[in-house]
């Protein structure tokens, strides 16, 4: 260990030519979407989140996912830092300073130290140590998630300030218009359900600027102005026209679009009054996964660029606390990083017989894809954060809407919910209305073609993930390949996970949900798994 060297310089302005301390760091979020990662000398080296390889989406964090982190890590860690939840290690909110704590951990020479910091923080500190912006560029940081919706400032020697809290609990306003209107949720209801802001922002799609009826402009007011003070439950809005009335009813969503709105609005209106400085946003928390207003924010004029990390929600609290560790005993906030940072694919059982395999040749497998079959596209280490981006997919061919339907029935999921593109990064203006990078899947584009039927939103729109050879060079192949046989180099490209579960990781529970959700074919790596009953039955049909 190098803790000898520990001294904390807070918020001392970073400078490389008087650093060279070596750290080994690790970050652990233990709440809901838990999640460890790894930093060593500036680097984050590993990623290890409690949902993945199959586990329940939104879990906490278990001691044999720590105990795999520890695995990883050559030799112990010098700095185990905590991210805030309870008081007794930091708290949830709170972005100044004083939050922090610090103490050892052991008797040895140099000792452990534990690290401790707010929720809130941490938020902020992920979104700046993964920003593209160099360290000691004032930034702008607005950290919203299901409690928190702030801003802040951060100067040039990474002290934070806030600004203005234009609204609290903004993910629990838009968890609890959705349990509203759905009736499998009980009276007792107050937006603290995993998952439902999603799905509310899928079907927030059905834009209308009519004017709100009475009934509608009260539900407004109570959900924008009052959510706070009555701790609003289902059972006080039984006189809304939304109470029960289901969450596909055509009148619930254009109500719905219209809270998006508002809420976006009232965030809005505060930045065009405080944030005069034209510097860089930095979005924080699990409402950096709106999309709608992701692109809103670039869109608006106020901000020299907009920065969302991959790992937005809290599984990026875990990066956020290790890279404030790593600021406060070194000075350093920044991380090299990479967005296949996690664990890589688990063989933990051979392929079965049924399987007939071949190594992987792209125009064989775009070949497949054009003519209709779903495939499971696994490569290498998973990706950070909750976006499939391309290692722990399903791919298939965007131009029907009935393949989109396939799809949603394959994940056992609703049928509103929209399918995203993959789309090649020199292609991405040709069928989309983008320029340049979207790596992360982290804003909307307007659909400029109506092939794209599998992956086109109700309003026209896409959330689309471009690929070019450096970042992910195979999946990189396979659209090149799909260009050249159907002219498009775009491909529908969902998360590879059964129903309330997170990724797949391991070949076990990918050969069951292949055979489970009739899938055509499995790729893993350099090697295509079909099902000889598969092969059989498209051989038959085309002897027909």
């Amino acid at each position: 260990m190098c803790a000898a060297s520990l001294v904390g310089i807070g918020a001392d302005p970073f400078n490389a030519e008087e650093v060279s301390l070596i750290m080994k760091i690790i970050g652990v979020h233990t709440e809901h979407d838990g999640a460890v990662a790894l930093v060593e000398d500036g680097r984050l080296t590993g990623y290890i989140e409690a949902q993945k390889d199959n586990r329940f989406r939104y879990a906490k964090l278990k001691v044999n996912t720590l105990e795999a982190a520890l695995q990883q890590l050559e030799g112990e860690p010098d700095v185990l830092a905590v991210g805030g939840w309870f008081k007794r290690d930091g708290g949830y909110h709170g972005c100044e300073d004083s939050v922090i704590s610090v103490r050892s951990l052991d008797d040895n020479e140099p000792p452990m130290q534990r690290f401790c910091t707010s929720h809130e923080r941490a938020h902020i500190f992920c979104t700046y140590s993964l920003s593209p912006f160099e360290q000691g560029k004032p930034c702008y940081a607005l950290i919203y998630d299901g409690d928190i919706g702030t801003f802040c400032s951060i100067d040039k020697n990474c002290k934070i300030t806030r600004i203005a809290t234009p609204v609290t609990q903004p993910g629990q306003r838009y968890s609890f218009l959705y349990e509203l209107a759905h009736r499998a949720y009980s009276d007792e209801c107050r937006g603290y359900s995993f998952g439902v802001a999603g799905k509310l922002m899928a079907l927030a799609s059905l834009r209308d600027n009519s004017e709100l009826q009475p009934a509608e402009q009260e539900l407004m007011r109570l959900l924008l102005d009052d959510f706070d003070s009555l701790k609003l439950r289902k059972s006080q809005f039984k006189h809304s026209p939304f109470w029960n009335a289901g969450h596909l009813d055509e009148q619930f969503r254009r109500f719905a679009y219209k809270f998006s709105a508002a809420l976006f609005d009232r965030f809005y209106a505060t930045a065009k009054v405080e944030l005069k400085d034209h510097r860089p946003l930095l979005i924080a928390g699990g409402c950096g996964l709106n999309c709608d207003w992701n692109s809103k924010w670039r869109n608006s004029g106020l901000f020299e660029d907009v920065f969302v990390p991959p790992c937005t929600d809290d599984s990026g609290i875990a990066v956020g606390v290790a890279a404030d560790a790593q600021r406060f005993f070194s000075g350093n906030a920044k991380l090299e990083w990479d967005v296949y940072a996690g664990e890589p694919f688990q063989h933990d059982t051979t392929v079965p017989e049924e399987f007939e395999s071949y190594e992987l040749d792209y125009d064989r497998v775009a070949q497949q894809l054009q003519q209709g079959a779903v495939i499971a596209w696994v490569q290498g280490q998973y990706e950070i954060g909750p976006r499939a981006l391309g290692r722990r997919s399903l791919l298939a061919s965007p131009f029907a809407r009935e393949m989109a339907d396939r799809l949603n029935r394959i994940k056992q999921r609703e049928s509103y919910r929209p399918v995203a593109p993959v789309c090649l990064e020199e292609e991405v203006s040709k069928w989309f209305e983008w320029q340049g990078p979207s790596p992360y899947m982290l804003d909307f584009q307007m659909v400029r073609s109506p092939q794209l039927q599998a992956v086109t939103h109700d309003d026209g729109s896409a959330r689309v993930q471009t690929v070019n050879a450096e970042q992910n060079r195979p999946l990189y192949e396979l659209l090149r390949a799909f260009t050249k046989l159907t002219g498009a180099g775009v491909l529908c490209n969902t998360s590879l996970n059964f129903p309330g579960n997170g990724f797949i990781n391991r070949m076990s529970d990918l050969v069951r949900f292949t055979i489970e959700r009739d899938l055509d074919a499995m790729v893993v790596d350099n090697r295509v798994y079909e099902h000889r009953q598969r092969i059989c039955a498209k051989t038959n049909l085309r002897e027909q």
